[in-house]
């Protein structure tokens, strides 16, 4: 039978066209149900954020919201001041940053640049995210429902399952790109669609735009969706039962690609540029590919965020918690192995292509999220694996393996819509069958059910920085920083100059700040991996020390010259102290130490409104005592 087409309620040909999942009389109930649903979750699982936009933030990812924040705010200046969308001057001064070598989301960025300029970041923020969440679980449900099960109950359980799921809870700590679910169904289905007879030139002109959406939001998840549909295709279309219908729609699906490739091709022309040979691009990852891999027990755990963990079982496996992508727990993989093969023996011919297809395309992101080497309980083993072949290949070199754990959740979701279909519809006899599968699915998902992502305070907008003060105290051309320099463990500063952005203000210069750059400059650094912000200089790295440590050092009149050398190469005229200052998970930084050090340094400072500022002449100060 054909992939396009969900299983007939009795034994039947493969129909040679496609066939829409027969909607019923009124679908809009069902379709409304699910999507109040999906939003009430994603409401719920963001509420820690939504009960103070402003003055909460998510404690287990400080620095990526501060990031996604950014960029909300540079969507205004892209707007506001017709700035590049790809490359940002004003941070991480004097250089700049590359934008399309980071998640740059641009099109969110534009289009909630309205939300942005009369709220702020911090709504537009959790707005994405929240939407994000209930549009994942909703894409999937309209996705299976119209290629897979006509039962409606069986595709609202799947897709909410699929847009819930742990990986993208734990990806809700700060991710707009990676909670972006719903790009997954949507770029699948129109996949699907691409064998339509006579609407091959209009199927491709909407791939291809989707495509270019699609990767202005989550690049590397479209790249994780590209690689499933070409090995779910390519495994399809070689099984006997459908081989002669690929073959038929074969010209008419090349014809639908080559269309997508001319339209994506040309619109992603300029951000495929910046990324892969623009300027300050690396090699790879700013991460360890070794590191960030999927423990093999982790897919038998439960998440930290989970009904489980708040019983006390909930584990640690994963790098952090905004990377546990599998956690699905034993008792849901049993669950997908018993319904797989109950499936396999129900199916037509048709049917097992299919299912073979999706089992193949589950194994293999299973094996890619292992990594290069094999990981039990925390431990490396010393058993090579398939990515260590595949790491130094491009777009390979530049994903976490980790992460391709989340193409399960698609695949574990389209077996759960399937074989809940199979039980409401009593098309399983067996009393003891139906006991065991209808009790198995509730002690699969009861435990994975999500809690609220985390969140704590964060310091708020200084007067100094809202009401425009610093304007005097920094030219055109010159840098302001906020001490601590922004980093992704003190964000600060880096938050507050987007809020200028938002404002549709000319913000001003800083440098350093929280983003994915070359460890150096030039071609050397476009040979070498990235790193997670700019190359450390010594004085900066004193204001981190002081902020995350409390340690305050002896300063010398060759720290001083250090200074001197370091504050003339990013141009900054000022610095300031906020009284109060964030850190991540929860975690205190010494504003104390900072102060002391910054007054050891540069002297004794200004109280202008509710910050301390230090003045600074570029090549003079801080000058020798």
């Amino acid at each position: 039978m054909s992939v396009t087409a969900p299983a007939p309620a009795a034994s039947a040909d493969p129909p040679s066209e496609p066939a829409a999942a027969p909607l019923g009389a009124r679908p809009w109930r069902a379709h409304l149900t699910v999507a109040l649903i999906a939003l009430a979750l994603a409401v719920y699982v963001t509420s820690g954020l939504w009960r103070d936009p402003y003055d909460h933030v998510l404690s287990d990812n400080v620095g990526d919201q501060a990031w996604f924040e950014w960029l909300l705010g540079y969507g205004v200046h892209i707007l506001s001041h017709g700035a590049d969308p790809y490359f940002a001057e004003m941070m991480n001064a004097p250089l700049g940053v590359n934008l399309a070598a980071n998640t740059a989301i641009t099109v969110y960025t534009v289009l909630f640049a309205p939300l942005t300029y009369l709220a702020g970041p911090q709504v537009s923020f959790v707005t994405i995210l929240t939407l994000n969440l209930a549009g994942s679980a909703f894409a999937w449900y309209l996705f299976l429902r119209r290629w897979l099960v006509r039962n409606p109950a069986a595709a609202g359980l799947a897709g909410l399952f699929c847009g819930f799921a742990p990986g993208f809870i734990s990806h809700a700590n700060g991710h707009l790109n990676w909670t972006a679910g719903w790009v997954a169904p949507v770029v699948l289905w129109q996949v699907l669609k691409l064998r339509e007879p006579g609407r091959w030139l209009r199927n491709g002109l909407v791939l291809g735009l989707l495509l270019t959406v699609g990767f202005s939001i989550a690049p590397e998840g479209l790249f994780y969706t590209a690689l499933a549909s070409g090995v779910f295709l390519g495994v399809w279309a070689l099984a006997r039962p459908v081989r002669a219908e690929a073959r038929e729609a074969l010209p008419t699906v090349l014809r639908a690609l080559g269309v997508t490739a001319v339209v994506a091709g040309t619109l992603l022309s300029y951000p495929l540029y910046m990324h892969f040979a623009g300027p300050l691009t690396f090699t790879g990852t700013g991460f360890n590919q070794r590191y960030f891999v999927e423990d093999t027990a982790a897919y038998l755990s439960f998440p930290s965020r989970s009904l489980a963990a708040l019983f006390g079982f909930g584990s640690d496996l994963g790098p952090n918690r905004t990377e546990e992508t599998s956690f699905f727990g034993v008792a849901l993989i049993l669950l997908m192995g018993a319904s797989l093969a109950l499936l396999w023996r129900r199916a037509e011919p048709g049917r097992r292509a299919t299912l073979r297809a999706v089992a193949v395309v589950g194994l293999f992101f299973l094996v890619l999220s292992w990594g290069p080497r094999l990981n039990w309980m925390g431990e490396e083993l010393d058993i090579m694996l398939p990515y260590a072949a595949l790491a130094h290949l491009p777009l390979f070199d530049s994903a976490l393996p980790l992460r391709f754990a989340l193409a399960l959740v698609g695949v574990f979701g389209i077996l759960l819509a399937l074989i809940t279909e199979q039980l409401l519809d009593r098309r399983i006899t067996s009393v003891t069958v139906q006991t065991a599968l209808s009790a198995g699915i509730v002690v699969s998902l009861l435990p994975i059910f999500p809690l609220p992502v985390r969140h704590q305070e964060r310091a708020p907008e200084p007067a100094f920085i809202a009401n425009g003060t610093w304007q005097r105290y920094v030219s055109e051309e010159g840098a302001l920083t906020a001490l601590p320099f922004a980093l992704n463990v003190h964000a600060d500063g880096q938050r507050w100059q987007a809020y200028t952005m938002a404002r549709g203000e000319t913000p001003f210069r800083m440098p350093d700040g929280y983003f994915l750059g070359p460890q150096t400059d030039g071609e050397e650094g476009r040979k070498q991996i990235g790193r997670i912000g700019a190359p450390p200089r010594p004085t900066d790295w004193l204001f981190t020390r002081a902020a995350l440590y409390g340690y305050v050092a002896q300063l010398t009149n060759a720290d001083r010259a250090q200074a001197r050398a370091d504050f003339a190469y990013w141009g900054v005229e000022a610095v300031f102290l906020a009284d109060e200052i964030t850190g991540s998970d929860h975690r205190i930084l010494f504003r104390e130490a900072v102060a002391t050090t910054a007054t050891e340094l540069l002297g004794e400072p200004e109280r202008v409104d509710d910050v301390l500022v230090w003045r600074i002449r570029p090549g003079v100060d801080p000058v020798d005592r």
